[in-house]
């Protein structure tokens, strides 16, 4: 019964008008995609800096306030410290940037503490690198964060490069570890400053390892509010579980804000009255709105979607001003697949050469 069936099925097939060419076509065996190529993290770390992400990274920012980018919202992956896993957090993001030759998926993963215990870092992460023709992958980049933090630093300095002036040029670091030192590196792509730092541990090594390594001079303060009230940029890049700052603490002269610790919804690094009297500027509303220190803001009531000023796109593409006197100014990075994406192209035209 089943070979008839197939048989008569066969008939009706080659009776049909269905020209020849699409006949071969159905019958054809595809090829096979050739498969990634892995880059380790030592090839990765050797060979990208923060310099290379920043042009790629502002570029994707315009395109984004254009439109121009698909960016889903992040997927987050808790784990549950049990007897046999966790505590830990992954974040997915990716994005495609239209017009560009490859798109980006990526997979981070932080706050695996226990991995301190291992001597291990408590994070890690994969970029994969996808062909936007064929939609095959064409690179595995074992990063580590490496690359996400070089794009949270060229975020950084883009939003000082727009939202801030000249003239101010003390920078304040509360929070000291490896996105700081991106943070500080962009900056000074940006201009010549002075570095102030304030951490719960590690600041005078920071600012050590960065007055040597950039040239600028850099002092250690003895409290947030010390750093606040000397620094016209302050970049706040802590684990996010309180508040780092208060709006009495800032300068009376302006001060620009770039917080990226919150990147998730029980963080939040900057207080809500800060926020409801700035110009509040997100790298992605519907993002930071579920994610980011707008989010606190809108559960208490006190802001919604409505009191964003600008989306950091916007003031790159000039539809509107950065900084236009002494206001305070919050700029929030909670990091998108668009930045990924850039980053994600750079690396495969650069290693993908060697």
């Amino acid at each position: 019964m089943l070979t008839s069936i197939v048989k008569q099925t066969a008939q009706r097939f080659s009776r049909s008008s269905l020209p020849s060419a699409s006949v071969r076509s159905l019958s054809a065996t595809p090829g096979a995609h050739p498969p990634p190529r892995l880059f380790d993290y030592e090839t990765v770390t050797k060979n990208l800096t923060v310099a290379d992400a920043i042009d790629s990274v502002e570029s994707a920012f315009a395109s984004l306030a254009k439109g121009k980018v698909d960016v889903p919202m992040p997927m987050h992956i808790t784990v549950d410290e049990t007897e046999s896993a966790g505590p830990g957090d992954c974040h997915i993001k990716g994005g495609y940037i239209s017009g560009t030759p490859t798109f980006t998926v990526k997979l981070a993963t932080v706050s695996f503490y226990k991995n301190l215990e291992k001597n291990l870092p408590p994070g890690s992460g994969v970029f994969c690198v996808v062909n936007a023709v064929t939609g095959a992958p064409l690179g595995i980049f074992q990063e580590n964060r490496f690359m996400t933090d070089l794009r949270t630093g060229a975020a950084g300095a883009i939003s000082m490069k727009h939202c801030s002036s000249p003239e101010q040029d003390v920078v304040g670091f509360i929070g000291c570890g490896a996105i700081a030192r991106n943070m500080a590196r962009a900056a000074a792509v940006v201009r010549p400053y002075k570095g102030v730092a304030y951490g719960f541990a590690g600041a005078e090594e920071f600012a050590a390892e960065m007055e040597k390594e950039l040239g600028m001079p850099f002092t250690v303060a003895g409290s947030s509010e010390e750093l606040c009230g000397l620094s016209d940029v302050i970049f706040t890049q802590t684990p996010g579980s309180e508040t780092v700052l208060q709006r009495s603490w800032l300068k009376e002269s302006g001060v620009t804000i770039i917080a990226s610790g919150s990147d998730q919804p029980t963080k939040q690094e900057i207080p809500n009255d800060v926020l409801t009297n700035c110009k509040y500027i997100p790298d992605l509303t519907k993002q930071t709105s579920k994610v980011g220190e707008l989010r606190g803001a809108i559960q208490e009531g006190v802001m919604t979607v409505d009191d964003v000023y600008a989306e950091l796109g916007e003031i790159v593409n000039g539809d509107k001003p950065g900084r236009e006197g002494n206001e305070i100014i919050v700029v929030d990075l909670t990091g998108t697949g668009a930045q990924d994406a850039a980053i994600g192209q750079v690396a495969w035209d650069k290693l993908s050469v060697l």
